[in-house]
């Protein structure tokens, strides 16, 4: 049976046959509301995005800094759960049948709800990767098996620490992209060094063959045009979740549509 192409897999395809780089936004679900969500996530597709990484909030996201922690805790108090997030990505379907959306979170909500409801739920939804922070290969082969039934990709993290033995077994298991961690640390860190990832990359593309996404430490429409000149796509979360934060709610869709515009051209002249 031929294997149907992910839709992010395809969206990879149309950028690099543009000679293009992709940019990928992350936000928390539920944050600023529930009634936000969706909008906001048109509003990033206009801005430019090529794909959506969209939050699942978690009491305790270990790898993410304090405004993305705020953010999941703001979520988690107007009662967003996994499911809600779920209704989010059916009710953006409804009108964007072509924007990947990957859903990034921790083990524990798919733990509880189990993988092959979950990867159901997935499909129904219209999600097309799932990153799970705390599922490093070794530990996600059920659910990466039950994600794979449905036609959905598993995204992994590789970060400047990972071995040979670690970047092969992303590769054996990973769909869509790999997502680089630019930097020792949490999310929002500030202390990005280029060179470091410039000369990290090839050696991923050595053993990974899929495009490579590089965030944390991306703030700025600079330091993404740096970003893309050596990776397939730029994922940028925190400096997205710190303007929500940061915004008066009448001004949030202006200030992130701005911001992502700026982030887009930016890219665009690399």
């Amino acid at each position: 049976m031929k294997k149907i192409q992910s839709r992010i897999s395809k969206k990879f395809e149309d950028i690099q046959s543009a000679n293009k780089k992709a940019l990928i936004p992350f936000f928390t679900a539920g944050d600023p509301s529930a009634e936000l969500t969706v909008k906001l996530m048109h509003l990033m597709v206009k801005a430019g995005a090529d794909v959506i990484e969209l939050g699942v909030p978690f009491s305790d996201p270990m790898a993410d800094g304090p405004v993305i922690q705020r953010s999941s805790e703001r979520a988690l108090k107007k009662k967003i759960d996994l499911y809600q997030v779920l209704e989010f990505v059916k009710d953006f379907r409804k009108s964007d049948s072509i924007t990947p959306v990957v859903l990034m979170g921790y083990a524990n909500p798919i733990e509880v709800l189990g993988y092959a409801q979950f990867a159901i739920l997935c499909k129904d939804a219209g999600v097309d990767g799932v990153l799970t922070v705390d599922y490093p290969p070794e530990e996600g082969r059920d659910l990466n098996t039950q994600l794979r039934k449905h036609g959905i990709d598993s995204i992994y993290l590789l970060a400047p620490t990972s071995s040979a033995a670690r970047m092969e077994a992303v590769a054996r298991m990973a769909g869509g992209y790999v997502y680089y961690v630019s930097l020792k640390g949490v999310t929002g860190a500030n202390h990005l060094d280029i060179d470091s990832v410039a000369q990290r990359i090839p050696k991923i593309r050595e053993t990974v063959r899929l495009p490579v996404g590089v965030g944390f430490g991306i703030r700025d429409a600079n330091t993404a045009k740096s970003v893309a000149r050596v990776s397939d796509a730029v994922v940028i979360g925190s400096r997205i979740v710190e303007e929500i934060e940061n915004s008066r709610e009448d001004k949030i869709e202006q200030n992130l549509y701005n911001l992502l515009t700026e982030i887009r051209e930016a890219i665009d002249e690399c």
